[in-house]
This record gives C-alpha cells, structure tokens and sequence, in this order.
C-alpha cells in the first residue's frame, strides 16, 4: 500500500486508542475481588487448607500424566508413519493386531504398492469384463491408448475391444473427423462428450421450478451418450444375456465422467487431481448391462518425458513440475502458446515461466515470479479437461503388430457399425469445437507404453540402484587411483627420509631417536621431502 494510505491507518489506531483510554479514565479502575480464602474462626481450618492442597496436587498430577500419555501415542503415531514395517511390542494382541492392519494399510499406500494394486484392480476389470471401452482423450488420442493392455484384451480371446473419443468439444470439429475416420479402421470409435456436473435429481427440480425454460449448463450437457446405449444394447441382444462393461485409459481422460454421463448420476467420484479412481467400481446401468470402472493404466518410465507429463498422476507418481511443464511446452507451438497466454516470444522454457508469472500476478516474497507455480500452472491446464489443444493425424494408417485383419473382423461382429456413424454424424454436428486457430497445435510422441504385470514394477527399483552402485564403483575406482598415487609418492618420500635417518642414526642419543621418529611423522604427514639436517636444527 501507499505511505500515504498507511500513515492514516496508523493515525486512525492512535485515535481509536486514546478514545479507549479516556473512557476507561471515566468508569475507574476497579480492583478484582481478592479471594477472602477460610476464615481464622472456621474449625478444622489446618485440615480444610491441607485437603485443597493435597487436591491441587492431585489435579496437576492428573494433568501431566494426560500430556505425557498425549505425548507418548503422538511418536507412536510419528514411527509407524516413518517407519511402516516397525510393529509396536508393548500393545497387548488384538491392540497388535490392528496396528499391523494399519502400518499393512499406510505401506499399500505408498507409491510402488499403490502401482501395485492398480495393475492387480486393472485386470480384474479386463477379465470379468465382456465389452472393454478404452477411452481417449480426443486431443491426443494416439498417445491415450496403450499397446500393452490392447494386446492383453486381443489375447484374451472373446473380449470386445471399442474405443471412446471423449473430450471432443476441446478439438476442431475437421481433427475430429479425421481421427474418427482414422480410429474406425482398426476398432468401433464412439465420439462422446461427457457431461462433467452429472444431473442431481433434487437440484433439477429447484431448478426447473424457479425457471422452466432456461437452458441447461454447457458442463451438463453430454453428446455421444444414445449411440454408446444403442451400441451396447444391441451387442447384448445378440448374445442374447447380461454383459459387463469395463471402463479402463490413462488419468484424466474421463473414464467416470462417462459413467456418470451414461447413469445420469454421479456414482463415481470426478474431479480435476488425476488417479481419483484407485479399485475397481460395478454400477449397474440396467437389467442387462453393468459397467464396471477401474483404475488408471500405469506409465511406463521408458516413455517420452512429454507422454510421461501428460499421462502420470500425482497420486503414484513423483512428479517435478517444472521438467513436466518444460516437456509439454517442448511438444507444443510456440506462436499459438504466445498467442493463448499473451506473452511475449520466449527463447527457453524457464523465460516463458517468468513471463506467464509476471502475466499472472504470481510473485514471491520480494517481487520475485513464482517460476514454479506457473510451471504447476501449466501442467494442471494441460492435463485438465478446459484447455482446448490438437494433434494431427498420422499421414499413414499401419495396424499394430498385435492386430490383424482377422482380429479387426472380430472385434467389429455383431455390433450395428452403420447406426453407430450415424450417431456419430450427429454427435459431431452437435458438438461446438474450437476454431483451428484459437486451438494450439501439440506434437503427439505415439503409442504411450504402461505397465500390467506387477514383477516390471519390482524391477524399476533394482534397476535404479544398479545403476547407483554403478556410479559408486566408478567413483570409488577413480578415488583409489588416486589414492594410489598419493600413497607411492608418500612411500618414496618416507623412504628417501628413512634412508637419511639411518645415515645419522648413529651420532643420536636415545632422546634423538625419539625426536627422529617425530619428525619422520611429521614429513609423511605433510608429504615434503625437505633437508632432515636443516629440519633437526
């Protein structure tokens, strides 16, 4: 604030004081009551003042128990947090009992045991799961789909495989098309657009009586959502009984969003933080078709470091949003970047940063740019689902080698593909798309890779410390060269000057000897081979 504004707080403080001590002036100090304590002529008066006493103790005694037991369950608290393998001996059994459930529960919640479970979650889903929908975020569906799990789902023989363009009013309606005409070669491709605030039945009626011809929000609306019910009820009339319907894709693509679109309430959780979903969840859709979510895929750390930006949740992944900004802002369009968030031409990442923190008011104490938090601004908005970026389709379509002509004949029977690019037609009609060039063009890295089996989590780790154990011998052989050398000079020196004390060993005394020996110390220690002569005198 101004000097200005400043000094009139400070005057108006000292008023409003000197108001307050100029009222106090005229009600007068009133002295408090001072406890009149047992009267001189009250009987067993000695007795009375011990047992208030003796009270008083007794209290304060209880209360410094109470801090130290306080005390004692918080740094127990503290090791089982830092040290989640420590099981408490002084507890009686069952209290033994549930403190190990606890420490098994907070070491399943650490990051390669959180990876863990996802992979154990991911392929409960895919086996009990008759129709897999692999959803894609519609900006870059190419590096959303995962060639691990899409092989896992072909070999496992009568699964369907059907693949969900979600976010597809983010991409110009032209990209869309192209993906859709790009996608369907291999799988059934759905275009869909999941309503992101599901419809609450006691809200829409609050809503529809204070106005009955308003419009519904941008966020309730969802498109796509009649062409994957047709898709899905036809598929079951042909096989003629009940199917289950797996959800699975990488974070933040929208796999519950899709099915609290399709269930028109929100049964599973959504929101912006990526890795909300960590087990399997079943929601029945109807009498015949149940749906089940589940966890994210899990990133392979051999990805690109954009691909490892884009698809890695914080929840189970150590992310640096500085290296993960850096990589996705490498991938995109500098002029449409500078476009969308008005700053002027950068020459590095770290620059764009600064200028983006100055644009935004993000300062530190002092008026410095908080690089970091524009940084973290950035990756959040780029892994959200409002910013509106594209990438182009491959110039030439070439199948996976898991896929063949016999296995795209197979996933596409008994699904009515002329009726789904209808819906898909009116889908994309409905949808309203940025324009190409309010859009920032985004160089996709491909096929993202992810991890299904547990025992390639285990050796992420193994792998790591080799290579720091590398590092150490390397170290460690380069240091003992040199110690080597270190020592050979030594041992001259201190041969040279061994040489020279036997020479004049003969004209020292007893007493010399000693100081001889001093000496010699003193030389290898300081490593110069100076005068022993000169050096005695």
């Amino acid at each position: 604030m101004t000097c200005h504004k400043r000094y009139k707080i400070q005057k108006k403080v000292r008023e409003h004081h000197r108001k307050l001590r100029k009222e106090a002036k005229k009600r007068g100090h009133k002295k408090p009551r001072k406890d009149p304590g047992v009267p001189n002529s009250a009987p067993f008066k000695e007795a009375l003042l011990r047992e208030a006493e003796l009270r008083k103790q007794r209290l304060e005694e209880l209360k410094q128990q109470q801090k130290l037991d306080r005390q004692k369950e918080l740094e127990k608290k503290r090791k089982l947090e830092t040290n989640p393998d420590i099981k408490p001996s002084n507890v009686e059994p069952m209290e033994k009992a549930f403190a190990l459930c606890k420490t098994e529960n907070k070491a399943k919640s650490g990051k390669q045991n959180s990876k863990k479970l996802y992979c154990q979650e991911l392929k409960k889903v895919i086996e009990a799961s008759d129709v897999v929908l692999e959803v894609l975020d519609a900006r870059d569906p190419l590096g959303c789909r995962c060639p691990q799990v899409e092989e896992a789902i072909v070999q496992s023989g009568q699964k369907k495989l059907v693949l969900i363009l979600n976010k597809s009013d983010l991409v110009p309606k032209e990209n869309l098309e192209s993906w859709l005409n790009y996608l369907k070669k291999e799988l059934p491709t759905v275009v869909f657009r999941a309503s992101t605030k599901p419809k609450d039945k006691g809200k829409i009626t609050k809503r529809v009586k204070a106005k009955k011809n308003a419009a519904p929000f941008r966020s309730e609306v969802c498109f796509g959502k009649e062409g994957l019910w047709k898709l899905l009820g036809g598929f079951q009339e042909t096989c003629g009984k009940a199917i289950r319907v797996g959800v699975i894709g990488f974070p933040n693509v929208g796999k519950s969003s899709i099915i609290n679109s399709l269930k028109q309430e929100q049964m599973c959780n959504v929101g912006v933080s990526m890795g909300l979903t960590r087990s399997m969840q079943v929601v029945p859709l109807d009498k015949q078709i149940t749906i089940i979510d589940s966890p994210s895929f899990i990133v392979s750390p051999l990805n690109s470091s954009s691909a490892l930006a884009l698809r890695s949740p914080a929840s189970i992944e150590v992310v640096k949003p500085m290296e993960a900004a850096s990589a996705i802002l490498a991938q995109a369009d500098a002029r449409q970047v500078v476009l969308k968030y008005t700053v002027p031409g950068y020459r590095n990442s770290l620059e764009f940063f600064t200028m983006l923190a100055q644009r935004r008011g993000m300062h530190q104490k002092g008026g410095i740019p908080n690089v970091e938090g524009a940084a973290k601004l950035l990756w959040s908005e780029w892994t959200g689902a409002s910013l509106a970026y594209y990438c182009r389709t491959p110039t030439s379509w070439t199948p996976p080698p898991y896929f063949n002509e016999s296995t795209v004949v197979d996933m596409k029977r008994n699904f009515n593909l002329e009726e789904l690019e209808k819906n898909n037609a009116q889908s994309i009609k409905a949808i309203k798309g940025p324009h190409l060039a309010n859009s920032i063009l985004f160089q996709s890295s491909g096929l993202t890779n992810g991890i299904i089996e547990e025992k390639d989590i285990r050796e992420e780790l193994p792998k790591r410390k080799e290579r720091k154990q590398e590092e150490k011998e390397d170290d460690k052989d380069s240091d003992q060269e040199i110690i080597d050398e270190e020592v050979d000079e030594k041992s001259s020196g201190m041969f040279a000057a061994e040489e020279t004390g036997e020479a004049l060993s003969e004209e020292f005394t007893a007493g010399e000897q000693s100081t001889r020996s001093f000496i010699l110390d003193k030389m290898i220690e300081e490593d110069d081979a100076y005068d022993f002569s000169t050096d005695y005198v």
